[in-house]
């Protein structure tokens, strides 16, 4: 290899080391001061208390920071936004790798990423103006604010990720594999199901644990259309409180370096290591299905 080529190729190999270098560091320093301002609490409030009491009342003498139930919320409402967005952005990838034609995949593909870049408080907008009082008419509700109105917003802000991760997936199948399946006498709808989709496992579940992830830290959304009530929910159609919501919604009026300021943060660190666990267990998945190459 030339020198000068030599020379380039080791320029840019540090020019990417000091990037990925960077990303770590500012991540670090998120956690940190996370950790730093959030642990403090822990000195008045037991960490039990603080995830199992029922209790969130910041301004009262003495102050009640019990998170259970925005735990709960939080957990249901993603759950409920994957139950739809995985059948839904799983099934729309398999269609655009294995039945779409090109020239619709090409079309398609582009419009649906598109719809990824669409801001959250603008799918929070049009969930709290027209989905919520359409739910709130169709079913006889009390209000359609709710935890079921907040899961179909959040699962159309997932369904993107999930398809294009996915499709990514699938598309990366070889298609020796289709051919053969094909060749031995397996229909199409065979080769998909049992073939391709195992073949393509470890991305797809990528692909919805990712999908969740986004779910679980999605603040707008959950702000504008859950309800903002922080109870436990008794049913899908009632309102909850999560975790994102409740840090977006106090924080201007937490005072600096009090209580309640201690506890948001100790709220976002539970919101953090949520997020953060989702995305292990996505790599886990990855690197076991793949058998840990790259």
């Amino acid at each position: 290899m030339p020198v000068a080529s030599l020379r380039r190729e080791t320029t840019v190999r540090r020019i990417l080391a000091v990037v990925a270098g960077c990303s770590l560091l500012f991540l670090g320093m998120i956690m940190l001061f996370l950790f730093i301002e959030g642990l403090p609490l822990f000195s008045t409030v037991s960490v039990s208390d603080f995830l199992l009491s029922m209790n969130w009342y910041p301004t009262a003498e003495p102050p009640e920071f019990g998170i259970f139930p925005m735990l709960v919320a939080s957990c249901a409402v993603t759950l409920t936004a994957s139950a739809f967005a995985v059948p839904l952005g799983v099934m729309t990838a398999v269609w655009l790798t294995e039945v779409a034609r090109p020239g619709v995949r090409r079309v398609c593909k582009p419009l649906i990423e598109m719809t990824a870049a669409l801001p959250s408080v603008v799918i929070g907008f049009f969930g709290m103006v027209v989905a919520a009082p359409l739910l709130q008419d169709i079913l006889d509700l009390d209000s359609g604010l709710n935890l079921f109105t907040a899961s179909l917003m959040l699962a159309f802000m997932s369904v993107p990720t999930i398809c294009s991760v996915a499709e990514d997936a699938l598309f990366a199948v070889p298609a020796s594999l289709r051919a053969a399946s094909l060749a031995l006498g397996a229909t199409r709808r065979e080769t998909t199901v049992r073939v391709v989709i195992p073949a393509a496992f470890s991305g797809i579940g990528t692909a919805c644990m990712l999908g969740m992830s986004r779910s679980i830290g999605e603040t707008m959304v959950v702000l504008m259309t859950a309800g903002g009530a922080g109870i436990l929910p008794r049913s899908l159609f009632d309102p909850v409180r999560p975790i994102p919501s409740v840090i977006a919604a106090e924080t201007a009026e937490a005072s600096f370096r009090g209580e309640h300021y201690r506890a948001l943060f100790a709220v976002g660190i539970v919101l953090f290591l949520f997020t953060l666990a989702f995305n292990i267990a996505a790599r886990h998945i990855s690197e076991k299905n793949s058998g840990g190459k790259r």
